[in-house]
């Protein structure tokens, strides 16, 4: 496993990766972290998964979300990776998208062995996490920097494949691209979020804007967004 590899990036949405790894029709799928519940509802229907239990920390969006009604087949419910509300061996597919660096640190390893509770035999966990490099990070750190937190993910899903409670059955290494119109579009996104304050005062404001607006071009701002995928699954 490596933390990131420079040479092996492909260019493609998250979507397109699962697409060929993840085997999602049919399948009862818990989403840990689940946000703004965009990939929810692509797991549904463009998926096919036949079941899925979306759980939340931020209690302002699992509002937002709980006020869907497109959604039959999708339960969002309140709770964190680290003490999942479900019985052993319960889901076939566990995602985690963009969202273990934000588990505690200390709660990392209590949070990969629910995960593997909760997994049928051979049941596949997925792991997507943002990689510490390029333009984008460039930005994102000058007011929320989470080089640590990622460095803590990636160590605690080296340890427990490595203590043979999971398997790794692939690493992707794969760049999102981003497209910004404007910088009040990346500002809302980014800086103005439920789930996270970010104090910024009026010097490093205009230094993140500055930094954002440097990329601009006639259509707004592209950057690509290095992540690094880890697919797990749980020994039959």
């Amino acid at each position: 496993m490596k933390l990131n590899d420079p040479d092996a990036y492909i260019t493609a949405t998250e979507a397109e990766v699962l697409e060929r790894l993840l085997p999602l029709e049919g399948a009862r799928v818990l989403e840990l972290g689940c946000g703004r519940a965009w990939m929810t509802r692509m797991l549904v229907e463009r998926f096919g998964a036949a079941e899925v239990v979306a759980t939340e920390v931020d209690r302002v969006q699992l509002e937002k979300n709980l006020q869907m009604t497109d959604l039959p087949n999708v339960t969002f419910v309140y709770g964190g990776a680290e003490s999942i509300d479900a019985e052993d061996g319960s889901f076939d597919v566990v995602v985690m998208f963009k969202s273990l660096h934000h588990v505690p640190v200390a709660l990392m390893d209590a949070a990969l062995a629910e995960i593997g509770r909760v997994l049928r035999p051979g049941g596949m966990a997925w792991f997507s996490e943002p990689v510490y490099w390029g333009p984008f990070n460039d930005i994102l750190r000058l007011f929320h920097d989470e080089k640590r937190v990622r460095q803590a993910a990636f160590e605690a899903l080296q340890r427990v494949v490595e203590s043979g409670r999971m398997d790794l059955v692939e690493e992707v290494f794969f760049q999102v691209p981003g497209h910004y119109p404007d910088w009040e579009d990346f500002e809302r996104r980014f800086i103005h979020v439920t789930h996270t304050q970010h104090a910024l005062d009026d010097a490093l404001y205009q230094r993140v804007k500055q930094a954002f607006e440097r990329h601009m071009t006639n259509d707004g701002v592209h950057l690509l967004k290095p992540h690094r995928g880890d697919l797990l699954r749980r020994p039959a």
